[in-house]
């Protein structure tokens, strides 16, 4: 049903996008009409063919199948929305007609010039996004434990082994005493290569490594491998102490869960009959945080967003993740939501780094800090 709705959107915005394209004046005058309505078919059938025979595919072809058609969606996706908020100045021609043909000419200009920064934006590693936040209940000895969590990594044909080691890198420079991996660490289509779950091996830390699955664990489970073969933990509706005092819940997607849950409650699961202490609660999606609350946890890990991933899409994100990104507190538990390290679908970003999270935890308020 995604799929359905995804192509049927960008079907018609290369049918509004070209339409408007073809009254610009300046590709009206250098561009014959048989050959933009020739390149706009060929770049459909581009993003069809990069959807559905690119993504599940092998090899270069496939790789440059898929760039190419998904990159494609995010530049058109720029192209409609700039288009479009020209057409909506001029209530589409009836106010300033003379000028439609050039405000559109200016939408495109700026949809390409977006396009080529989110682009390089998108290739560009992810940043170290660093908090401090006081977790009621952690012993004092705990003081100054470091977490490094790690989203919507989305290892697939776009990224692969060596992207995948550079992240590693990054995390083994925090020192992190403790490693969470907040869901999506695999596409979910396809063939999950060895050599990525011997790489991912090479992730450790003194505290451990916990995971929980995102939505796209669950598409053919392809990416369960990974907590099969290598030393982490998967936290699926349950908890685990990780020192006295100290205790990682986590949770399956809660998009998953919700399709198919019949009544369960997988937040009130993992946090049930678990020992007196500090909890942190691990949710690919930020949902249930107010039930994360009232059930005792301090500080919720999530991802799932992207933060929008291209600007302004996480306009239209923020109407079913209010929590988008950043910190938040939420009925006094605070709620950190990633950005996410890699890219679902284009390898573009716009305004929207991908980011590592560094979480500081703190026994108890220090007001010198600002916490």
């Amino acid at each position: 049903m995604f799929g359905i709705i995804l192509i049927t959107l960008c079907t018609l915005m290369h049918i509004y996008v070209f339409r408007c394209a073809a009254s610009v004046p300046f590709v009206a005058k250098h561009i014959p009409l048989k050959i933009l309505i020739g390149t706009g078919i060929f770049l459909w059938v581009l993003f069809i063919f990069g959807r559905l025979v690119g993504h599940n595919g092998k090899g270069v072809w496939a790789w440059l199948l898929e760039l190419s058609g998904m990159n494609w969606m995010a530049i058109l996706f720029l192209l409609f929305v700039f288009l479009l908020a020209a057409d909506l100045v001029t209530l589409f021609g009836i106010l300033f007609p003379r000028i439609v043909p050039l405000l559109r000419g200016w939408a495109l200009l700026a949809g390409i010039v977006l396009s080529g920064i989110a682009f390089y934006q998108g290739l560009r590693p992810p940043i170290i996004q660093k908090y401090e936040t006081v977790l009621p209940g952690l012993p004092d000895n705990m003081d100054g434990t470091v977490i490094v969590g790690l989203s919507d990594i989305h290892l697939g044909s776009l990224l692969g082994k060596r992207w995948l080691k550079d992240r590693i890198d990054q995390i083994e420079e925090q020192q992190p005493d403790l490693v969470v991996l907040l869901g999506d660490t695999f596409e979910g289509h396809g063939k999950i290569e060895d050599e990525l779950i011997e790489t991912f091996k090479q992730l450790s830390a003194p505290l451990g490594v916990f995971a929980v699955s995102g939505n796209h664990e669950f598409y053919g489970k392809v990416g369960m491998r990974l907590f099969d073969n290598a030393s982490f933990k998967l936290l699926q509706n349950r908890w685990e102490e990780v020192k006295p005092g100290l205790i990682i819940a986590g949770v399956d997607d809660l998009t998953i869960t919700r399709r198919n849950s019949h009544g369960f409650d997988p937040v009130q699961q993992a946090l049930k009959d678990r020992p007196p202490g500090a909890t942190i609660l691990l949710s690919h999606t930020p949902w249930d945080t107010i039930k994360a609350a009232k059930g005792g946890v301090g500080l919720m890990l999530c991802g799932h967003t992207h933060g929008g991933q291209i600007w302004p899409f996480g306009y239209l994100v923020r109407c079913f993740y209010p929590l988008l990104e950043g910190r938040y507190i939420v009925k006094g538990m605070t709620v950190i939501v990633s950005r996410g390290a890699g890219t679902w679908g284009p390898r573009m970003r716009l305004w929207r780094p991908g980011e590592i999270l560094h979480i500081t935890l703190h026994a108890q308020q220090r007001p010198k800090d600002g916490i």
